[in-house]
C-alpha cells in the first residue's frame, strides 16, 4: 500500500505577482553526461533567480545527491521535488541540510522486486527509504548511491518501505531491456526506465508532475505561468503536465517519445540547449 505523509504548517501561499515556476530536470539537462555544467546554464538560472522567478529541481536523484546541484547553481528554491516525484522538500533555514520533508510516498517493494528478479536475476539493485538511505545489492556507480549506502543481500531489500527501486543491468541494451519490462506486468507501481538499462520504480501514480502539481498549488502559482525541461523518460509526465497550460520543452538529444510529451524543443544538452531556452524567458 502507498503511504504518504505532510509534515509542517499549511503548505498553500498567496502568490500576488506573476513570477514563473521553472521546474529542471538535472542529468542531461542542467548536467552534462560528465557531471558538469556550463557556465550559460548556470548564467541564465541565476539570472532568472535574481529577476524573482522561482527555479526549482524536479529529479530522480534522491535528495543527498539533489542537494549538491542545488548548491552549484546557487539556488535556494521553496521546494525541491527529487526521487521521481516521491521525496519533495521544503527550505528550512534550521535544518541541518537547509531542507525539510515537506511530503514523503512509499510503497512495500516486495512485489515489484520478485517480479523482476525472476526475469532478470542477475541484474543489480537498489531500494531508496524515506530517509534517503539507499539499500542495495550488486554495483552501482558511486555517484548515484548518494553518501548513505548500504550494501545488503538481496532478501535484506525487501524489509525497507520504498520511495524508489533502482535496478541497472549493464549487460542489456536499452532496447533488449525495454522488453523485458514491459513483459513484467508492473501494474501496481509506476515506472520509468533512464537512458541507459536503468529501471526507476515508483509508488503507484507518483511522478515528477504529481510532485510538481502539489508545489504549484502550495505556491499558487498559476498553471499558464509554469515552465518544466527534461530529457529521459521520468519527464514524460511532467512535460505533459507543463504543456497543458504552460510550456513543457524537452532537450534536443530525448527520445522521441519524451518529445512527443513536450510542446516545446530546445537544444541538446551538448548545444547548451538549456540555457539557450532560458534565455528566452
Amino acid at each position: 500500500m502507498t503511504e504518504a505523509r505532510e509534515t509542517g504548517d499549511t503548505m498553500t501561499q498567496s502568490n500576488a505577482d506573476d513570477r514563473l515556476l521553472i521546474a529542471l530536470d538535472v542529468d542531461g539537462t542542467i548536467l552534462l553526461e560528465d557531471g558538469t555544467m556550463t557556465e550559460a546554464v548556470f548564467s541564465e538560472v541565476v539570472r532568472l533567480r535574481d529577476l524573482g522567478h522561482e527555479v526549482m529541481i524536479a529529479t530522480g536523484r534522491s535528495v543527498s545527491m539533489t542537494l549538491p546541484v542545488v548548491e552549484r547553481l546557487g539556488i535556494a528554491p521553496e521546494y525541491l521535488v527529487c526521487s521521481n516525484g516521491a521525496v519533495t522538500m521544503r527550505r528550512d533555514p534550521d535544518a541541518p541540510l537547509g531542507y525539510t520533508r515537506a511530503h514523503v510516498e512509499t510503497f512495500d517493494p516486495t512485489s515489484a522486486l520478485n517480479t523482476i528478479f525472476d526475469s532478470l536475476g542477475d541484474a543489480n539493485y537498489a531500494v531508496e527509504d524515506d530517509a534517503g538511505i539507499y539499500w542495495f545489492k550488486g554495483e552501482f556507480p558511486a555517484s548515484t548511491l548518494g553518501a548513505e549506502s548500504r550494501r545488503v543481500e538481496f532478501e535484506e531489500l525487501h524489509k525497507h518501505e520504498a520511495t524508489r527501486v533502482v535496478v541497472i543491468s549493464p549487460e542489456h541494451a536499452l532496447d533488449d531491456f525495454l522488453t523485458i519490462v514491459e513483459h513484467m506486468g508492473l501494474h501496481k507501481v509506476s515506472y520509468n526506465i533512464g537512458w541507459t538499462a536503468w529501471l526507476d520504480i515508483a509508488p503507484d501514480g507518483v511522478n515528477k508532475a504529481t510532485g510538481m502539481e502539489r508545489v504549484r498549488q502550495w505556491l499558487g502559482v498559476p498553471s499558464s505561468r509554469v515552465v518544466a525541461v527534461g530529457d529521459g523518460r521520468n519527464d514524460i509526465e511532467m512535460l505533459e503536465w507543463a504543456s497543458r497550460e504552460g510550456r513543457g520543452v524537452a532537450m534536443g538529444q530525448a527520445p522521441e517519445e519524451v518529445k512527443s510529451a513536450a510542446n516545446g524543443i530546445t537544444g541538446s544538452d551538448r548545444e547548451d540547449g538549456l540555457a539557450k531556452l532560458l534565455s528566452t524567458l
